[in-house]
C-alpha cells in the first residue's frame, strides 16, 4: 500500500499540469457509445485495433464464428480495447479513417463524437496518439487479475477543447505530415518489390543477364545437376552452407548498473524492440558509450548490416542498420565475406523463410548459429553477385534516404502532439 501511495503521488505530479489547466474539459461530455451489431450479416470485413493505434485487418480465425454479434464501426468512429495490462505502455485505440464501414470484435468499445462541429474526431485521435495519454490511461487502469481503462475512465479524461477552426488547423498540419510519410512509405515498398523481383529473377529463376545481356537460363545458359540440391544450377555455381559466404556476429550488453557504459552514450544499441515495419532501423531506444562498447561482446557493426532477432516475440525479424550500431545478445549480425551487404540481406531472408517453413506445426521460438551452419544455399559466381549489388545499392540508397526523411517527419509529428498540452485559448505557448 505504501508503494502504491508513492506511485500515485509520483503520477499526480506528472499529470498535474495537464489535469488542472483552464480550458480543459472532461471528454465524457463530447462522446457516446455506439453498439450496432452485424445482425443481418451485411459486413464481413473484420478489423482489429493494433497497439500502433491503427485499425488493421484481423488475422483471427473466424471459421464457425457467429459474426452477427460483432460490432459495426463506421468512418470517423473509434474502437478501443479496455484491457491495458497486456499492452505494456500502450492503449489500443484507433479511429476508423480508411473504411466506410467494417466489423470489430464485441470485446471493443465503439464510440463516436456527439457533435463534430464542436470536437473533430481527428483532433481527438491526435490527443489519443500522445505517449502522455498512454501513460495516463495505464496509470488510471484498475483491476486485480487484469487491469482495464474502462468507459467511465475514458469519459473522465480531460483535454483542451479548442475552437473548431483551431482544431481544423492542427489536424491539417498533422495529416499533411502523415500524407508525406505515407507517400514515402509507398515509394519504399515499390522499390523493395523491385529489388525482390530482381533477386528472384537472378538467383531463383537463374535469369540473370548473360554476356549478351539476355536472360541466362531461357537463352540456353549451361546448367549442371547438383546432387545435394537435387536440381540444376548454373555452371560454376555451388550449393553449400550459408556460413561459407556469410559471417555470423554476436552481441552483448554492458553492465546496466555502470553509468559510464550508458550515460549519454552516442552509439546506437540495437535490440529486438527496435525492429519496425521499415526495412532500415534508424533509431534505437538505448545507446551506449565507447567504454560500454569495450565492455561488452558486441562489435560496432557497419551500416547496411543485416540484423536478425534470435529469440522472443519477434524471432526471425530482419532489419538493415541505417548507420553503425552495436547490438544485444538476442540478435545476430549477418555480414558478407565479400562486401555484398544487399545480396546478404536477401540471402538471409531466404534462410529465415526456410527455417520458418520447416517450423510449421512447431513454434518458431529461436534461431541459433547451428541453424545458419546447417542451412544450405545456392552460391553464385562473384561477378554475378557484384552486378546485382550495384543495382541493389542504388535502390537501397533511395530507400534509406526516404526512411531518413520519414524519421524526421515522425519527429515533427511527435513534437506537434507534445505541444497539444501547451495549448491555451487556441494558441501554442
Amino acid at each position: 500500500m505504501k508503494n502504491e501511495g508513492i506511485k500515485k503521488l509520483f503520477f499526480r505530479r506528472i499529470y498535474k499540469d495537464e489535469t488542472m489547466k483552464e480550458g480543459y474539459k472532461k471528454l465524457g461530455k463530447y462522446i457516446q457509445q455506439v453498439n450496432i451489431r452485424n445482425r443481418d450479416l451485411e459486413m464481413d470485413t473484420l478489423l482489429g485495433v493494433s497497439i500502433t493505434k491503427k485499425l488493421i485487418p484481423s488475422i483471427a480465425n473466424t471459421i464457425g464464428t457467429d459474426m452477427s454479434v460483432y460490432k459495426i464501426i463506421e468512418k470517423r468512429q473509434f474502437a478501443y480495447g479496455t484491457v491495458t495490462s497486456r499492452n505494456g505502455e500502450k492503449i489500443s485505440i484507433a479511429l476508423a479513417d480508411e473504411y466506410d464501414k467494417a466489423l470489430v470484435s464485441q470485446i471493443y468499445v465503439v464510440f463516436e463524437v456527439i457533435d463534430t462541429n464542436v470536437l473533430l474526431p481527428e483532433y481527438l485521435m491526435m490527443w489519443f496518439s500522445r505517449p502522455e495519454f498512454d501513460r495516463y490511461a495505464r496509470f488510471h487502469s484498475h483491476g486485480s487479475t487484469r487491469e482495464t481503462f474502462d468507459w467511465a475512465d475514458l469519459c473522465e479524461t480531460e483535454l483542451p477543447i479548442l475552437s473548431i477552426d483551431k482544431q481544423r488547423e492542427l489536424v491539417e498540419q498533422y495529416q499533411s505530415i502523415s500524407n508525406k510519410i505515407k507517400v514515402n512509405e509507398q515509394i519504399c515498398e515499390k522499390l523493395e518489390v523491385t529489388a525482390q523481383t530482381l533477386y528472384r529473377q537472378w538467383f531463383v529463376d537463374f535469369e540473370f543477364p548473360n554476356e549478351d545481356g539476355k536472360p541466362y537460363k531461357s537463352s540456353g545458359g549451361s546448367m549442371v545437376f547438383d546432387e545435394e540440391l537435387d536440381g540444376e544450377i548454373p555452371e560454376e555455381w555451388t550449393y553449400d552452407s550459408f556460413t561459407t559466404i556469410s559471417k555470423i556476429g554476436g552481441g552483448g550488453t554492458p553492465k546496466t548498473d555502470v553509468l559510464e557504459y550508458w550515460g549519454d552514450g552516442e552509439i546506437p544499441f540495437y535490440t529486438p524492440g527496435d525492429k519496425t515495419s521499415s526495412i532500415y532501423v534508424l533509431s534505437t531506444d538505448k545507446h551506449i558509450t565507447k567504454e560500454g562498447l569495450k565492455k561488452c561482446s558486441s562489435k560496432l557493426y557497419p551500416a547496411n548490416t543485416t540484423f536478425v532477432t534470435a529469440r522472443g516475440a519477434t524471432t526471425g525479424g530482419i532489419s538493415l542498420s541505417g548507420f553503425p550500431m552495436a547490438m544485444n545478445q538476442t540478435c545476430y549480425a549477418i555480414l558478407s565475406l565479400s562486401e555484398f551487404p544487399f545480396f546478404t540481406y536477401f540471402l538471409t531472408r531466404s534462410v529465415i523463410d526456410k527455417l520458418k517453413s520447416e517450423a510449421i506445426g512447431a513454434t518458431f521460438e529461436a534461431v541459433v548459429t547451428k541453424n545458419f551452419d546447417e542451412t544450405f544455399v545456392i552460391i553464385p559466381k562473384n561477378e554475378i553477385v557484384f552486378d546485382f549489388e550495384e543495382q541493389a545499392k542504388s535502390i537501397y540508397e533511395t530507400i534509406l534516404n526516404k526512411t531518413k526523411i520519414n524519421h524526421k517527419l515522425s519527429q515533427l509529428q511527435s513534437l506537434l502532439l507534445s505541444r497539444l498540452a501547451t495549448l491555451e485559448n487556441g494558441n501554442f505557448r
